[in-house]
């Protein structure tokens, strides 16, 4: 018997989420890492992203925080490189003439931030029409096709990635670029990465090949470096792509524990439903009482 994630309150934390919607024999998971200590802001990605899914532009305005334009991921941004300015000097890099604590500066933070294709994805679980959908790649897609604009989705995702288009009223987000995929090319925003910080395969070695980075990285006195979106045990299961940071999540306008928004849903279901059976029940009564007269 097939079990799909219409029968199951929420996956188990850490289940192949491919699996558990229904995919008999599925390939590896496959997903984002992106280690934001060499990601040098030159935004490749957001244009490769553009290019490849033919994405309009999205408003090409000045918005005076640093170089970045784009601000945030939106209907029309499914890449989105976010430049932090901090005064803080990185690790050990003499500034002023200072070292450690002492020491004087101003770092800047880049990050390229996407979907997180979560295991317990929360939009697919409001979708009414089945326009989102999980991948054999265990991935999140939007089928534009089919979506009503309801914007049931918006509300529910705990990141606030997906977006509704004004102009047409229907949801968009990141593909994980689904159709290059299915023909065994990577993403257009990793190829394009020049340093590597997007870095696209299974995402078991992904989460092996961070765990040694961020190891890489303390040794070297960067002691701020976290993975986030790693962990099977979080609120969403484990992200599909996930990150090394160099700061706290919310410097990079991240949730710091994000958590499945529908996962009381089973339960409030229930008490909904007791509470219609013993209101039905009340009526019932009350009839019957008034009968007996």
């Amino acid at each position: 018997m097939t079990t799909t994630w219409l029968d199951m309150p929420g996956f188990p934390n850490g289940q192949d989420a491919a699996r558990g919607s229904g995919y008999d024999d599925p390939p590896p998971r496959m997903g984002f890492f992106t280690d934001t200590s060499v990601c040098i802001g030159c935004k490749a990605c957001e244009v490769a992203c553009k290019e490849w899914n033919q994405i309009p532009e999205d408003g090409l305005n000045w918005t005076g925080m640093s170089y970045d334009n784009t601000q945030g991921l939106g209907a029309d941004s499914w890449r989105h490189v976010a430049f932090i300015e901090q005064s803080k000097p990185m690790a050990d890099q003499v500034t002023g003439g200072a070292l450690g604590g002492q020491a004087e500066g101003v770092r800047w933070l880049m990050a390229s931030d996407v979907c997180k294709h979560c295991t317990e994805a929360a939009c697919l679980d409001v979708c009414p029409t089945g326009s989102l959908f999980r991948t054999e790649f265990g991935t999140v897609v939007v089928q534009e096709d089919i979506c009503n604009g309801c914007g049931y989705c918006v509300s529910a995702c705990p990141y606030g990635v997906i977006d509704q288009r004004p102009d047409d009223g229907r949801m968009w987000k990141c593909t994980l670029c689904y159709d290059r995929l299915s023909v065994g090319q990577e993403p257009a925003c990793a190829k394009a990465c020049p340093t590597d910080s997007i870095q696209f395969g299974p995402l078991e070695e992904l989460r092996e090949k961070a765990d040694r980075r961020v190891q890489q990285l303390h040794d070297d006195g960067v002691l701020d470096a976290r993975l986030y979106g790693r962990d099977p045990d979080d609120g969403v299961g484990g992200d599909g792509a996930f990150f090394l940071l160099l700061d706290e999540p919310e410097a990079y306008g991240l949730p710091p524990d994000p958590v499945v928004t529908t996962r009381d849903l089973p339960k409030m279901w229930r008490r909904v439903g007791a509470a219609a059976g013993a209101l039905a029940g009340a009526v019932a009564l009350a009839f019957a009482a008034g009968g007996a007269r």
